[in-house]
């Protein structure tokens, strides 16, 4: 495979997972599917991430999210995660 195909699947492959990430935190859900909404709120994301307030914005952010993702994991490695049902 050539080395632009090679980096192409790789970006492919996380903005997916990226694009997941919005769904799995119920984004999708709560704005109606709006992407002007949803956009806008990445925004006012990025210019937090810009201010003063970047450090503390960024500890807060990372704590819920690793919150988040060890409740999703199962306490019994035999266990598997159930899939949840598609909504669309």
């Amino acid at each position: 495979m050539r080395t632009w195909q090679v980096e192409r699947r790789r970006r492919t492959r996380h903005l997916i997972e990226l694009g997941g990430l919005v769904v799995k935190a119920g984004i999708v859900d709560l704005t109606g599917d709006d992407r002007a909404m949803i956009y806008g709120a990445m925004i006012w994301m990025a210019e937090r991430l810009k201010s003063e307030d970047s450090e503390h914005a960024r500890d807060v952010w990372t704590k819920l999210g690793k919150m988040a993702f060890e409740m999703e994991r199962p306490s019994d490695p035999n266990d598997r995660v159930q899939p949840q049902p598609n909504r669309a």
